[in-house]
């Protein structure tokens, strides 16, 4: 094996139909073709649709990636490919196509969890970065505090005991009539509020590195009908920015807590929920003064992308951990 090999990475789990190329942890390219579009016209991911877009987008997403990085087919050590989670039939899009080229380069395929290949994006922003470290999983599908001990081995150190941070925000974005994805919108809106609204401080009594969401998202629900029904003026950026600070200010204040306890001097992130602004500033903001370094992967690889799954890859290359072709896709794998 390579010390630093050729790896093609595929992401398919959602509605991003996505490539990406690296050589060791250098990443050559990360293209990305998205049926978000199509699915906002739905308020939702249709799994049918996004089905039929990853079909048409794979074989292009994947020329794009190599003629991006300059490298042939031929050239390629491996591909890596996320095998869940996931909705099922777009994963089978990028596993199959995945298997395609394993068994036609005869090079190794490698199934990725798409959950370790957030925590993996991280690699991609510091070449130099090595556990350990306590990262936080935000997504729209996890949200946890882990403990990352080494390069294949984390332990999850608390979650959420209900919903994901990310579920969240797209719940109270319906709420508030804003549009697919829900994230980004409840993000910009927060901007032109204050954070005035009294919340519920459930989230904070967990104890631990638990925490919840499920009761934070009924009481804005709660908020805003009752104050239609009973015809009272409230601002909406207003609730939005008090939502955004209820439930990302714990996340914060949990993944500080332990970096101290494990004695770690570093703390990552990764996942969707990562690429939410003021949920950066503020992990900046607590880890500079906490004296930890923080190193967040850019923006657009905290969503969905293959550069990530490239990463993991890597990872799972060095320890010669390889896949079967007859690897299937699964809608749900677990966090560990």
């Amino acid at each position: 094996m390579k010390d630093d090999p050729l790896i093609l990475g595929i992401e398919s789990s959602c509605d991003e139909t996505a490539a990406a190329v690296i050589r060791g942890r250098v990443l050559l390219s990360d293209e990305i073709i998205s049926s978000a579009s199509i699915q906002a016209k739905y308020g939702g991911v249709v799994p049918e649709l996004a089905s039929r877009a990853h079909t048409d987008a794979v074989d292009e997403v994947v020329a794009r990636a190599l003629a991006r990085a300059d490298v042939k087919k031929k050239e390629l050590d491996a591909v890596a490919v996320t095998y869940g989670a996931g909705l099922l039939g777009a994963l089978l899009v990028g596993l199959s196509f995945a298997k395609g080229l394993s068994y036609a380069l005869g090079i190794p395929l490698i199934g990725v969890s798409h959950i370790r290949g957030h925590l993996a994006a991280a690699y991609l922003e510091d070449s130099s970065l090595e556990p350990p470290f306590v990262t936080l999983l935000a997504s729209g599908g996890h949200t946890a505090v882990l403990y990352t001990e080494s390069l294949t081995r984390f332990e999850v150190l608390g979650g959420t005991l209900d919903d994901a941070a990310g579920e969240a925000f797209d719940k109270v974005a319906r709420v508030l009539s804003l549009p697919y994805p829900g994230g980004p919108h409840v993000e910009a809106l927060a901007r032109e509020g204050t954070n005035s609204v009294p919340m519920p401080k459930m989230l904070k009594g967990q104890g631990g590195y638990d925490f919840s969401y499920s009761g934070l998202k009924t009481y804005i629900i709660n908020y805003v009908h009752t104050k239609e029904q009973r015809g009272e003026a409230w601002s909406r950026a207003n609730l939005a920015c008090s939502f955004q600070h209820a439930a990302l200010d714990i996340l914060v204040e949990k993944t500080v807590e332990a970096a101290r306890e494990k004695g770690c001097g570093t703390v990552t992130a990764g996942g969707g929920v990562v690429a939410n602004g003021y949920l950066r500033e503020a992990l900046q903001t607590a880890c500079a003064h906490a004296g930890l370094r923080l190193v967040l992967p850019a923006k657009k690889r905290c969503t969905d992308n293959a550069a990530m799954i490239a990463a993991e890859g890597l990872i799972r290359y060095r320890a010669g951990e390889f896949s079967p072709l007859t690897l299937n896709a699964c809608a749900s794998v677990p966090l560990r």
